[in-house]
């Protein structure tokens, strides 16, 4: 029986999909496996994946004709596995030898449907540790909880999927895929369905994700119109919620975190080419005029100045027919 299926999308990773190789063969156990989803791409990815299915103990490589981007590769790599308990890894990024052992024993005494771990980030030669927001370590709790409080940086803004394990009867209760399609974002909708609809988790401080920052075929580097999926992600999170039985009570979380990404980018608008950024405005105004207005002017009023009229501005902003994300 499989324990533990490791799913790991790759995409154009050539220089960093060794050492990711070698972490995971570091991490290698009889009763896990590795599924190596190549996202066809075009340089020397694909050679390197195929020499580890030979040679990575647990390896199962799959490849995508056509790229689909990480939300589509994950659902392949998730739709291939057959643990007893899921987690990812992206194919630039790494772990400390012997982490996914102590990651497995750990959730399999707590007995929970997920649990949550800190991360290491890796800009160039600098390493920062990023915890889980929430300060109650090792013990079991209510994952809808931890979304709340509204004005506060909670577990819901700490979305990376690779940072946890998930027993699979959260894959059967329909928790774990993703929005087929969405290019950057992905993991927003995926963390709040998760937190509202799971039935336990647990936070813990155990490190052994290297997440690498800044590779310059990341689409955080990358001023194009993919990292506007953003929009779809969001009104994605705000039309769920909507739907919630404790929509008054999670809404004001949804619609002020969607403006708070909403202003980022907004703010750094000098990165998107200049069609891109055009759409930007005109994709966020209409944006904010489908969201629940009494919601988003209470989210506007507790934001601060700069950021609050940043998108009063938007909000004024004509919208084009037809204008959707």
């Amino acid at each position: 029986m499989v324990k533990l299926s490791v799913i790991v999308p790759f995409y154009n990773v050539q220089q960093y999909a060794p050492d990711t190789l070698r972490s995971l063969h570091a991490n290698a156990r009889d009763d896990f496996e590795f599924v190596l989803v190549d996202d066809c791409s075009r340089d020397g990815t694909p050679d390197i994946l195929a020499r580890a299915e030979r040679e990575l103990p647990g390896a199962v490589y799959v490849r995508h004709e056509e790229n689909g981007g990480l939300a589509t590769a994950r659902n392949t790599g998730i739709d291939r596995a057959r643990g007893e308990y899921l987690t990812f890894l992206d194919g630039d990024d790494w772990i400390a030898p012997g982490y996914y052992p102590r990651l497995l024993a750990a959730v399999e005494e707590l007995g929970c449907d997920f649990v949550r771990s800190d991360h290491v980030q890796c800009t160039g030669r600098t390493r920062t540790l990023h915890r889980v927001p929430l300060g109650r370590r090792g013990v079991v709790l209510d994952p809808r909880a931890a979304i709340l409080p509204a004005d506060r940086t909670t577990s819901v803004d700490y979305p990376y999927a690779w940072a946890g394990v998930y027993h699979r009867r959260l894959l059967d209760r329909g928790l774990l895929h993703f929005t087929d399609g969405l290019r950057t974002a992905e993991d927003r909708p995926w963390i709040w369905k998760l937190h509202r609809e799971a039935e336990s988790f647990a936070v813990l401080g155990l490190l052994g994700v290297h997440y690498r920052r800044g590779v310059a075929s990341s689409l955080t580097q990358i001023g194009d119109v993919r990292q506007l999926d953003f929009i779809r992600a969001f009104d994605q999170v705000v039309e769920e919620t909507a739907k919630d039985r404790e929509a008054d009570r999670l809404l004001p979380k949804a619609v002020r975190t969607y403006c708070a990404i909403l202003s980022h980018h907004l703010g750094s608008i000098g990165k998107f080419e200049p069609p891109v950024a055009r759409r930007l405005k005109s994709l966020g105004a209409a944006a904010l005029r489908r969201m629940p207005q009494d919601v988003l002017d209470a989210a506007l009023d507790s934001m601060d100045l700069k950021r609050a009229s940043r998108l009063r501005r938007l909000r004024r902003r004509p919208v084009p027919t037809g204008a959707a994300a």
